[in-house]
């Protein structure tokens, strides 16, 4: 098959997006964040995502040409695969040095240059919100899009469940086998987010393949009503009532969770992970590192609450409870609580798990018990 005849698509790597989940940083939009991350020691991931997606994209290589930027934008995944390729030639991507150095207006020079791209089809990148953002506003609804999660707040639906699900959608679409849909691009304000706000705003619509069971959904909030607020007090009560003794507890973020915390008048950073001994909190606002030291040897469990309507339990504002912590406590020690509200409300009455590790996601899988109301619990598939 000669290149003109093969199917074409635009990659674009954002290399840093990820950075702050693991280190508690809750996103790395902006300069001084980034530095923060690094000081910390935070790990790029967005590589590893793309070649999880393009490996599973693998068994077509003869059939499709990646057109992607230069660097570790793209072209050093790709370069080390069977896909043809061909690198952006632009000197804003060209000049582009250091992963570090990444900005948002380099995402929308690539986006723009593959929109003008006549053999592109889809335009793939790797990112979270941010991410969506620069690309929605590159390139509007002239071309389809999809993202591969690789960051840490990813509310926006033009994202695939997983890099692996991500492939299945490009190949369907290369058989015209799905339609495209308009899909949300959310964005959450970082600064606000640090500090306890969650301010989410609607940007705009990307145009998506469309598999209800390989998209995610945006993410719904909770409201705030009387029943609601009743109902998380209910499982507030139920959860304080079978508290162990000298057992460590990992608080997820939440309002349910904080539920928790308000009933035993100890402060919660409502958009972290705490930990909790005897009823009163004695960790706030932790990140991986500082959980592991925590945990050591430790009996411990973990009180987590899925994402309003996505359903992810794990790999969604919580990277902080990350593969490792997670085998050190153990599925057995997982309490996943929700008001009847947000239970009724999972797309497809599911959980969800993406912990950026594969294999182990998979090995977590199954039912589990989740706690709706004081005296009442139902069983849920965590996929």
């Amino acid at each position: 098959m000669s290149d003109a005849d093969k199917f074409c698509i635009g990659l674009i790597i954002n290399p840093i997006a990820g950075m702050g989940g693991a280190v508690g940083l809750k996103g790395t939009d902006g300069v001084e964040i980034l530095e923060k991350a690094k000081k910390l020691n935070a790990k790029p991931n967005a590589h590893n995502r793309c070649k999880e997606f393009l490996e599973n994209l693998a068994p077509l290589n003869k059939k499709i040409k990646i057109i992607t930027c230069p660097g570790d934008m793209g072209e050093n995944v790709v370069s080390k695969t069977e896909f043809v390729y061909e690198p952006i030639d632009s000197p804003v991507l060209r000049n582009r040095v250091k992963i570090f150095e990444t900005t948002r207006m380099q995402t929308m020079e690539a986006a723009t240059y593959l929109k003008g791209y006549d053999e592109v089809k889809i335009i793939v990148f790797v990112g979270g919100d941010g991410t969506a953002r620069d690309i929605l506003e590159a390139v509007d609804q002239e071309i389809p899009c999809l993202g591969i999660p690789a960051g840490v707040k990813i509310y926006s639906s033009v994202f695939a469940n997983n890099p692996k699900l991500a492939a299945d959608i490009i190949i369907q679409f290369l058989w015209d086998e799905l339609p495209l849909r308009e899909a949300e691009v959310l964005d959450i304000d970082e600064e606000q987010f640090r500090n306890g706000k969650l301010v989410s705003s609607l940007y705009g619509y990307l145009n998506i393949p469309f598999e209800p069971n390989y998209t995610q959904h945006s993410k719904m909030a909770t409201p705030n009503s009387y029943d609601e607020l009743n109902n998380q007090e209910r499982v507030a009560k139920r959860i304080i009532a079978e508290f162990v003794e000298d057992t460590y507890y990992l608080l997820g973020p939440g309002t349910t969770i904080k539920a928790i915390t308000d009933m035993l008048n100890q402060e919660k950073s409502l958009l972290g992970v705490d930990l909790l001994l005897n009823k009163k909190i004695i960790g706030l606002d932790l990140n991986e590192a500082q959980i592991l030291e925590r945990i050591e040897d430790k009996n411990v469990k973990i009180v987590i609450t899925p994402i309003g309507r996505q359903g992810f339990l794990f790999g969604r504002g919580n990277l902080q409870i990350s593969d490792k912590v997670l085998k050190k406590v153990g599925p057995e020690n997982i309490i996943v609580v929700a008001t009847r509200y947000k239970f009724e409300n999972l797309a497809g009455k599911k959980m969800r798990i993406d912990t950026r590790n594969p294999e182990f996601d998979y090995e977590m899988r199954g039912e589990y018990k989740v706690l709706i109301d004081y005296e009442e619990e139902k069983i849920c598939d965590l996929v």
